[in-house]
C-alpha cells in the first residue's frame, strides 16, 4: 500500500528523468550563518563548532565527513534543537530549531538502534505516536506500511534479539518516519554493520530517500559512504570543527553500487580522501 500511496509521484518524477525534489527553487530546509558551539565544564571551555556557514536545500541528501571531534554530531543536534550555539543563527524550514522540533518536522536515527526489547518491531515503530498522545499529525504511510518500506514486510512481530543488526537499524528508520518528519538526522546509523550489510542499507536509503522526498543530513566516517549516498559531501576540520571543502557530486541520481566502479567514483573518493588527509 505504501508503494501506491507514493508511486504516482516518483513515477511522474522518472518518467522526466529528474530527482524527486530536487529544486532549489523549491525553498532551503536549513540555513547556518556563522554558527559557534562551545561546551564548557568547571576547568575549561572547548569549541566544538566554529564559523560553520551552509544552505540546505529542500531535499537534498547532504552527507557530512571528517575525523573524530570535527563537530559533525554536534551539528545535527544543533539542527534537531538538542544544543544550542554559543553564537550565530540557524532556521529550520524557515523557523527556529525548536518550533520545528515541535512540530515534529525532525526524524533522528543513531548508530544504535535504541530499540525496546520487550515490544516487536511494529510495536517499537508506533512508539512515537503513542507517546505524542495524538498530537501527531498523521503520516503519509502506517507503522506496518513504512516497516514494509523499509524492507521488513512479515518481520512485523519480530522482537529486537530476534533481528540482525541491519534489520533493527530498518526499524529504527521506520520509527523516524513514523511522524512524517520532514528533515531526517542520521548519525553514523550502519557504523557497527559488517560491509554486506552497509551496502544493501546504503541502496535501500536512497530508495526511500527517493520515495519520501525528505531532507536527509548522514553523518559517516566512509568516504565510499559519503560519496555514494550524497548529492553533496560537506568536509569538516577539526579543532575546531569548521568547514573545510563542500564537494558536490556529479554522479548520477539513479545509483547502484556498481557505480562504485566507475571512473568518476574513483576520481570523486580520492579527491574526498586528499581533503581529509589535510583536515
Amino acid at each position: 500500500m505504501m508503494q501506491a500511496i507514493l508511486s504516482e509521484t516518483v513515477g511522474a518524477a522518472r518518467a522526466v528523468n529528474t530527482p524527486l525534489v530536487r529544486d532549489t527553487d523549491a525553498g532551503l530546509s536549513i540555513q547556518c550563518r556563522n554558527i559557534n558551539v562551545r561546551f564548557f565544564t568547571d576547568r575549561r571551555s572547548t569549541t566544538a563548532i566554529e564559523g560553520l556557514s551552509l544552505d540546505v536545500a529542500k531535499g537534498e541528501f547532504l552527507t557530512l565527513l571528517g575525523p573524530s571531534g570535527c563537530g559533525k554530531s554536534t551539528f545535527l543536534r544543533v539542527v534537531a534543537d538538542l544544543v544550542k550555539p554559543s553564537r550565530g543563527q540557524i532556521r529550520v524550514l524557515d523557523e527556529a530549531p525548536a518550533v520545528a522540533r515541535a512540530r515534529r518536522d525532525i526524524g533522528f536515527v543513531f548508530q544504535d538502534a535504541a530499540l525496546l526489547p520487550w515490544r516487536t518491531a511494529l510495536q517499537n515503530v508506533e512508539l512515537p505516536l503513542e507517546v505524542a498522545n495524538g498530537k501527531s499529525r498523521a503520516g503519509k504511510a502506517t507503522p506496518r506500511e513504512l516497516l514494509e518500506l523499509v524492507g521488513l514486510k512479515g518481520r512485523e512481530d519480530a522482537y529486537p534479539h530476534e533481528m540482525s543488526g541491519g534489520m533493527r537499524q530498518r526499524v529504527a528508520i521506520a520509527r523516524a518516519l513514523v511522524s512524517d518528519p520532514r528533515i531526517l538526522l542520521m548519525d553514523e546509523p550502519f557504523g557497527a554493520l559488517d560491509e554486506i550489510t552497509r551496502d544493501r542499507l546504503n541502496e535501500e536509503l536512497r530508495r526511500v530517500w527517493c520515495e519520501m522526498g525528505l531532507t536527509v543530513l548522514f553523518v559517516t566516517h566512509s568516504i565510499y559512504e559519503a560519496a555514494f549516498l550524497g548529492q553533496r559531501v560537506l568536509l569538516l576540520a577539526a579543532n575546531p570543527g569548521r568547514v573545510r571543502e563542500i564537494v558536490p557530486v556529479t554522479l548520477p541520481e539513479d545509483r547502484t553500487l556498481d557505480i562504485r566502479e566507475t571512473t568518476e567514483f574513483v576520481q570523486l573518493s580520492a579527491h574526498l580522501r586528499r581533503v581529509l588527509e589535510t583536515c
